[in-house]
């Protein structure tokens, strides 16, 4: 068993796979004064005041280019595609990208000598700007970016991408083939209220202080961690088949955590709260009762840490959407990627078990389970207008009454599994990435039957409610798997109980979605964001909702894991 592709790590803790590209022209403001960075985020006067107060980690990346205008974007991207073709380039393409990453943390936790609450904030404030530019020569793929975005290095560097297409072209057995598209001259932009880089830093760790101040008003709390996580991206796209695409993409991921500790037994035990990551704009930090719910997560840590273990043994469960949604990202998500599927990719979270023979016939859930991929829904992490392939997003059958039907792919990657359509899964992270098949949206079905959380319960004689995540495992072909949890609640004789601890199960991935026998309605259906997944090597990150209501399983091995 290994662990996987998806990182705990907060940014800037190096725990992900987020960093600059390699050459990229930016100033740095480490070991600046907090009145220089807050003044490069546009912070106000009266938060450069109360700012000055406190300690802590600030640190700012200003890509050095300034934003460019449309013509001068559309010229840019001219000489790329006129040089590809002046070189015998069957096919080229140009990303010409700016991405800006925000990352607002605190820690409150008390001094070891004086028991005094020590609030520490961290700032990072990365952005990064070039282009990338791929070309088809002689059937082979070649790619080259650069963080100086002019005239002459955009020439220089698509001749030397066709120069590593030539040489790529002797290794391969068969040609490049990419499934058509239609040309789109069109922009995109996700829906945005409030700019969430327009809030102020001081505003941002008031708000984790907030929150703090509100958890600790619980007996018992040992510290708190509050983050949030912006990121934009700013995206130009224009090929030889007369796509010029625009697109601006927004995300914003808040949470925190709450962790209670026993200092005389060597004891720990947390509660997070996590609100949906999503596309969208400071509204929705705002919006999502993160001062509202922090007396609640915190008596939920104490109770959790007094809590005793789980009895092992075989047991309903009762998923929650914020614990659920891991499972179908390692269990279905990552097992449903073509190119693992196909051996071809096994970084981070290995191949998979449903090979290319089972599609239209294997079952691997239930009748009850209908899951799609997905790059439309409103809100949902991985949606935007048109892949780095310049293919249009749509939603698509992933598994259709619980038979595997459909997988993620590419346009590359659409007749290796003889379909003439591409599912628009192509992503890059940075525009010195090279663009590969990434996980979309994968989300699973409600049930059209008006069906409660509590009608979940109420059907369970010996069971576990689960909701949040925790540590997990799963092996290389995402077939045997464990996953543990945030939070536990006993349900005896179809009601719920009070909290448990220390509580993991295991299944295979078909005997788990087999198992499954009811879903929530509508109502109770939400839509996880997970931001930070990592793929590739060198690797890249992606960020995916995978929406679901609450579920039920019946007779899965639960196991102590203390």
């Amino acid at each position: 068993m290994q662990s996987d592709s998806w990182s705990h790590g907060w940014p800037g803790s190096g725990g992900g796979v987020c960093t600059l590209p390699p050459g990229s022209r930016s100033r740095s403001s480490r070991g600046s004064t907090r009145r220089d960075f807050l003044r490069s985020c546009g912070t106000s006067a009266m938060a450069l005041a109360a700012v000055d107060l406190i300690p802590g980690a600030f640190v700012t990346r200003r890509a050095a280019a300034a934003v460019m205008p449309p013509d001068r974007l559309d010229e840019l991207g001219a000489v790329a595609l006129d040089r590809a073709r002046s070189l015998g380039a069957s096919y080229a393409d140009i990303r010409i990208n700016r991405y800006r990453t925000q990352s607002v943390l605190l820690r409150s936790a008390p001094d070891w000598a004086s028991g005094a609450i020590n609030n520490v904030p961290s700032v990072t404030d990365d952005e990064s700007f070039g282009f990338g530019v791929r070309v088809i020569h002689a059937g082979a793929w070649g790619f080259a970016a650069s963080a100086d975005v002019d005239k002459d290095t955009i020439a220089r560097m698509t001749s030397e991408a066709v120069g590593i297409a030539r040489a790529h072209a002797k290794l391969r057995g068969e040609p490049v083939r990419l499934a058509k598209v239609s040309p789109a001259k069109d922009t995109y932009r996700t829906p945005v209220e409030k700019d969430p880089f327009e809030v102020g830093i001081a505003a941002k760790i008031a708000l984790l202080q907030q929150i703090s101040d509100e958890v600790r008003k619980v007996p018992g709390i040992f510290s708190v961690n509050g983050f949030m996580e912006l990121r934009q991206e700013d995206r130009f796209f224009a090929s030889t088949e007369n796509s010029v695409i625009r697109q601006v993409i927004v995300q914003v991921a808040p949470e925190y955590t709450a962790v209670a500790r026993d200092l005389k037994a060597r004891k720990t035990k947390s509660r997070t709260f996590r609100p949906d990551a999503v596309c969208g704009g400071y509204e929705f930090v705002e919006r999502a009762g993160m001062v509202d719910n922090a007396r609640r997560i915190g008596e939920e840590a104490v109770n959790h840490l007094k809590a005793p273990s789980v009895v092992a043994g075989k047991k309903d469960l009762v998923l929650l959407p914020t614990h659920l949604a891991l499972t179908i990202h390692e269990s279905i998500g990552h097992s449903t990627e073509l190119d693992r599927a196909m051996g071809y990719e096994a970084n981070y979270a290995g191949t998979s078990f449903l090979t290319t023979d089972k599609l239209g016939k294997f079952r691997v859930g239930s009748d009850l389970v209908n899951i799609f991929g997905d790059r439309i829904l409103p809100q949902a992490l991985s949606t935007c207008g048109y892949d780095d392939d310049g293919a249009r997003t749509k939603r698509f059958p992933i598994l259709k009454s619980g038979i595997f039907v459909g997988y993620q792919t590419t346009r590359e990657q659409a007749h290796w599994i003889g379909q003439d359509e591409s599912m628009a899964c192509c992503y890059a992270d940075s525009y010195a990435s090279v663009p590969f098949q990434r996980m979309p949206n994968v989300w699973l079905q409600a049930s059209e039957t008006p069906r409660s959380l509590d009608d979940l319960v109420g059907g369970v004689d010996d069971g576990v409610l689960i909701d949040g995540r925790g540590s997990y495992s799963i092996d290389h072909q995402r077939f045997n798997f464990q996953f543990g949890g945030d939070a536990f609640w006993e349900i005896k004789g179809g009601k719920l109980g009070p909290m448990i601890a220390d509580v993991a199960y295991q299944s295979r991935t078909p005997d788990f979605w087999q198992a499954c026998d009811q879903i929530g309605d509508q109502s109770t259906w939400r839509n996880v964001g997970l931001n930070r997944d990592g793929k590739g090597e060198p690797g890249q990150i992606n960020a995916m909702s995978h929406g679901c209501p609450p579920s039920r399983f019946r007779g899965i091995t639960v196991i102590r894991t203390e």
